[in-house]
């Protein structure tokens, strides 16, 4: 399974030089775990940048998925996980939500760098 996180997700939509490295994962929809803080983010993200139905549109296509929603044992390991690594909220939620899901993190957001599991890529200008 694949999780792309939030920043891949925006990467993909806004095709930024990075959009290519998220493609494969993301248009996998059969091995693509979405968890509902990323639908989060992007949606408040691209309705701040654009507009209402960019950001439906946006994310109907990550709804192509399997959105994971926070409940408790990922909250718990979430907590876990960040102290672990430390991460921020947000950051520690996908980690969970990924090893719940035995899924493979790809993303550009630096405080993932070292972790195992995760397919990073540096955010290019």
């Amino acid at each position: 399974m694949n999780l792309v996180d939030s920043s891949g997700w925006l990467e993909y939509f806004a095709d930024a030089p990075n959009a290519n490295y998220f493609a494969k994962p993301i248009e996998d929809v059969n091995d693509l775990v979405v968890p509902s803080l990323c639908v989060f983010e992007v949606f408040k993200n691209i309705l701040r940048q654009r507009d209402e139905n960019s950001a439906l549109h946006a994310i109907a296509l990550m709804e192509q998925g399997l959105v994971i929603n926070l409940d408790t044992p990922i909250t718990l390991s979430a907590a876990r996980l960040g102290l672990e690594f430390k991460l921020p909220l947000a950051d520690s939620v996908i980690l969970a939500t990924a090893r719940t899901n035995d899924a493979i993190i790809w993303t550009q957001d630096a405080d993932f760098k070292s972790i195992p599991g995760v397919n990073f890529v540096p955010k290019k200008k």
